[in-house]
């Protein structure tokens, strides 16, 4: 019996210690026994913690205090009991008299008993609202960032698409412009290159070439200007294709021969039998930049060397020569637009374009170009270039070098231009080459003055942009009238792949303006070669 009582003495020593508030009652739900935390918290009474107490008169008890909310207190305490009873294991939270938040604990024994423990969660279950107000607020502040971001991502789009069309109205109005100036410039520099022909050995011919120059001048800064604009606006879209090098280092060698020479510069070019895979024209304005640069920068009496030689599964273009040099620190400011090196201002003439569209055509192209230099001594740039396999490349008519000094042509040669000032300069060049030149601003002007009757032309220069039509067309309208194989160039200020590629399907070569003397000569023998002979009309 002794030890009976010592084990409940320690058993509700137990319960004692336990930071929670606990209370155990019989199969008939009433009170067992109940520690001090469990009196405390509910703030009971002493009779209500007597053993034998009923459960339902503590609900009630707790009902008609408001402890279980609004509402009748007998309800509310059948409710409560329901409540705590109704399941093995029931977890539920309420309201304490002083406002805490109380969290109850309810099993129900194997004899059908009940045992409720609980503990003040407040803090807990503040915290928890706390955290819970946090992460609103912060989904607040996470959909206010991400509206803000929404619309800052639209402005950007749409100044984005506002850059595009700037961009794209530059290079329309660029391309607009350069025609629009290169009609003039066209029909001067034909103007001057008669003049220098009929000016030699006088004390014109000076002043003459002079006049050349500064065309060249004008037209390498509106070339320059406009490739530029092309680049940056993602207008220039590269064509990769097999090019033959020695076809490619066979122009440099033709366009700046003539020129190395009369600069006292020793100009070698080493051929290779390689097919590179790059696009042809783009290639070729990157190369001519960095020959033309060497030139300008190499003293009278020095060297420049043009290459190709194989490195691992590339070919490397080198332009070597031994012109003023720069340090290294020099090197970001050699591809500046209009940036030069005061050494080099005082070499020779330029805005500084043309390495500047090397960096952006090498770029564009996805290509590697290397730089060594010694100040006073000399540089080599250094172009890598992918390989294929070989070709047998199409023959080209190349522009012979300046020099227009030939032989009488003897042609009958057809000019159309809807400008008459080129009209009247096309005449006097090609008057002065021999040819029997009959000039007509329109189609409607060639029927109406029935220029073509009884005279048949070799060849015919049109202009591209017609006032009521294209050139290209003309062309058509003239070999079904005049004779199908008519041999036809189209003379444009148009440099765009589109239109050579329109020309080239239907075999018509193109002259771009301004038109360059020795490239019109080139062009026009060709021409000549192609046409079929007096008294074979071919309807």
């Amino acid at each position: 019996m002794a030890h009976s009582t010592d084990t409940e003495a320690g058993l509700r020593q137990a319960i004692e210690h336990i930071p929670h508030g606990i209370a155990m009652f019989d199969a008939a739900l009433r009170l067992v026994t109940s520690n001090r935390r469990y009196d405390r918290l509910l703030t009971l009474p002493e009779a209500l913690v007597r053993p034998g107490t009923p459960l339902f008169d503590i609900a009630l008890f707790l009902g008609n205090r408001g402890d279980l909310g609004p509402g009748d207190p007998v309800r509310l305490a059948i409710e409560r009991v329901n409540t705590l009873t109704a399941m093995p294991v029931t977890v539920t939270q309420r309201l304490g008299a002083a406002g805490q938040a109380l969290e109850f604990h309810c099993s129900r024994l194997p004899d059908g008993g009940l045992v409720i423990s609980f503990a003040d969660v407040t803090d807990r279950v503040q915290a928890e609202r706390a955290l819970e107000r946090m992460n609103q607020s912060l989904e607040a502040r996470v959909d206010e960032r991400t509206a803000a971001l929404t619309r800052v991502n639209a402005e950007l789009e749409a100044a984005r698409a506002k850059a595009d069309a700037a961009n794209h109205d530059k290079t329309r109005f660029l391309a607009a412009a350069s025609h629009d100036l290169l009609q003039p410039l066209n029909a001067a520099r034909l103007y001057t290159a008669t003049l220098i022909e009929r000016a030699k050995s006088t004390s014109l011919g000076e002043l003459a070439n002079s006049i050349e120059a500064s065309l060249t001048a004008v037209e390498d800064i509106m070339g320059a200007l406009l490739d530029i604009s092309r680049i940056d606006s993602g207008a220039l879209k590269p064509v990769m294709g097999p090019v033959n090098a020695k076809d490619l280092l066979r122009k440099i060698d033709v366009e700046f021969g003539p020129l190395a020479r009369e600069r006292s510069i020793a100009l070698r070019i080493v051929a290779s039998d390689a097919t590179l895979l790059v696009d042809r024209a783009l290639i070729g304005r990157i190369v001519q930049n960095l020959v033309s640069n060497a030139i300008k920068y190499t003293a009278p009496g020095g060297k420049v060397l043009v290459g190709l030689r194989r490195r691992g599964n590339r070919m490397r273009l080198d332009v070597l020569d031994t012109g003023i040099g720069f340090n290294r620190d020099q090197h970001k400011l050699l591809f500046a637009e209009f940036s030069r090196l005061e050494r080099g201002a005082r070499m020779a003439q330029g805005l500084g374009l043309g390495l500047s569209i090397v960096q952006r055509l090498v770029t564009a192209l996805g290509l590697t170009l290397e730089l060594d230099s010694i100040e006073g001594r000399g540089s080599r740039f250094s172009l890598f270039l992918p390989v294929t396999r070989a070709i047998r490349p199409a023959l080209e008519i190349e522009p012979a070098p300046g020099e227009t000094d030939f032989g009488k042509l003897s042609l009958k040669v057809l000019c159309v231009d809807n400008e008459r000032a080129i009209l009247e300069a096309m005449q006097g060049l090609l008057s002065h080459w021999g040819c029997d030149v009959r000039t007509a601003l329109s189609l409607k002007q060639i029927d109406r003055e029935r220029l073509l009757e009884g005279w048949y032309p070799d060849l015919v220069l049109m202009d591209y942009h017609l006032d009521q039509t294209s050139g290209l067309d003309a062309i058509e309208w003239l070999r079904h009238n005049v004779g199908g194989h008519l041999p036809a160039a189209l003379v444009t200020a148009d440099r765009s792949a589109a239109v050579r590629t329109l020309a080239e399907d239907r075999g018509i070569a193109v002259v771009t303006k301004p038109v360059k003397p020795g490239a019109l000569r080139a062009a026009i023998s060709g021409l000549a070669g192609q046409r079929v002979p007096v008294g074979r009309k071919l309807a």
